[in-house]
């Protein structure tokens, strides 16, 4: 076995790559020409641009489907603020945490612990009191007499796990300093967040907003126009390559950064192959293994209460076709939680999580009005049968559902939902 191996490393050594510069696939590449966000990239600048004359820019609040250019953008703005402080010697610092990272924005306690580490501040990872943290992250502001710019990317996912007082508490730390101001820059792929916001956390907050679009078919061949000249080798690039790459990605909600990743493991399926030219049909093979792959891991790492959702929609629309809405949805729904032991959300909460679902491109559902009866959303599954029925399976055993017969989903792929136990505790139980 070990001389195999010798002998394909060897092989490997030797062939001739598709890839020239595989560093621009890279989610944290910076690209030196943003394309198709000169108005956005402006906006931002305006906004944050008196942090250089030692004053306190707005809050910030920047939303927009995911791989629209926002994170890109904003660490574009900041990194050149950043660089001409430091030319000027002006007191800016720049703040940056990822929300969406556990052990790092989990809890209140986390984030503000993670926030004292990067102004230089060691701390346990636990054990304080929340006051007592709150105190030694003040006091490492105020030393550094600086305008300090927070950017918490995801932070809708810090507001879902420490709830939205955090926010609170951030922004009344102004009131504490004299010498330093902090400002907050928000990045969100939830446009609705604020709305589930505290009025006191909104009315403190008083940010600007600013929505990044998705981008189209054509804006997304140019990004990746621009990054296949520097990734891969010349002529490597079967025709027609880049503009399929495109209008997959613009058929799933105008993501730039699925397109990028799409392009790069389409490269890597042509060269274990062998290949020296990167095909439509590694294309058509790299969108499927994603699709499954992205689904799958998303699907699992849903609360319960989401997964609950999820699976009453796969079981009405694996039942009948046709647009479902929201009142049926929620029918089955709390069918789903009676037999799993959830303790059923309310209707509107429902409809956010279906609203969250749209967002990442699992379902689509648009808001549609019924005059004098309100409004409710149109809901279609956007994903391959094939995909659905291993969904199904991921939920069935997350939420420990088994298979039984059951009149409203009698002929579906999904298995309707069982739960024999159903005590006191279990019914009680909100699986967050």
């Amino acid at each position: 076995m070990k001389a195999g191996l010798d002998s394909f490393f060897e092989n490997y050594l030797e062939s001739k790559s598709v890839f020239k510069d595989k560093k621009v696939f890279q989610p944290n590449f910076m690209p030196e020409d943003f394309a198709h966000r000169d108005e956005q990239l402006s906006i931002i600048a305006n906004i944050l641009a008196p942090c250089l004359r030692k004053e306190k820019p707005s809050n910030l609040f920047v939303y927009g489907k995911t791989g629209t250019g926002k994170t890109l953008s904003v660490a574009h703005v900041t990194s050149s603020l950043l660089k001409l402080s430091l030319q000027r010697s002006l007191p800016l610092s720049i703040v940056s945490v990822n929300c969406k990272l556990r052990r790092v924005a989990d809890t209140e306690y986390r984030l503000i612990a993670e926030l004292c580490r990067q102004l230089d501040r060691e701390v346990p990872a636990t054990g304080l009191p929340t006051e007592e943290i709150y105190s030694i992250f003040t006091k490492a502001l105020e030393s550094r007499g600086q305008v300090v710019i927070l950017v918490l990317d995801e932070i809708d996912y810090l507001v879902a796990k420490a709830g939205s007082g955090i926010l609170y508490n951030l922004t009344r730390i102004n009131s504490q300093l004299k010498n330093t101001q902090l400002s907050i820059v928000g990045i969100s792929n939830d446009l609705m967040f604020t709305e589930y916001l505290d009025p006191r956390v909104k009315s403190s907050l008083s940010e600007e907003e600013l929505i990044f679009p998705p981008y189209n078919a054509l804006q997304i061949q140019s990004i990746l126009n621009q990054r296949a000249k520097t990734a891969f080798e010349k002529d490597a690039l079967e025709s027609g390559v880049l503009e399929k790459c495109a209008a997959f990605a613009a058929r799933e909600h105008g993501d730039a950064r699925r397109a990028i990743e799409l392009l790069r493991v389409a490269g890597e399926i042509a060269e274990r192959e062998g290949a020296s030219l990167v095909s439509l049909s590694n294309l058509d093979h790299a969108q499927e293994k994603i699709e499954h792959d992205r689904i799958e891991d998303v699907v699992a790492a849903q609360p319960k209460q989401y997964q609950a959702v999820l699976l009453a929609v796969l079981r009405l629309s694996n039942h009948r076709n046709g647009f479902l809405f929201t009142g049926e949805v929620y029918e089955v729904y709390s069918m789903v939680c009676d037999r799993s032991g959830l303790r059923p959300l309310t209707q509107r909460r429902v409809s956010d999580i279906i609203a969250e679902y749209d967002m990442l491109g699992i379902i689509n559902a648009k808001i549609i009005s019924k005059g004098r009866y309100g409004r409710t959303r149109e809901i279609q599954m956007s994903l391959a049968p094939s995909i659905q029925d291993k969904v199904c399976k991921i939920l069935e055993r997350s939420l420990d559902i088994g298979p039984v017969q059951d009149v409203a989903v009698s002929d579906n792929q999904c298995s309707p939902p069982v739960n024999d136990s159903s005590s006191d505790d279990q019914k009680d139980k909100e699986d967050s």
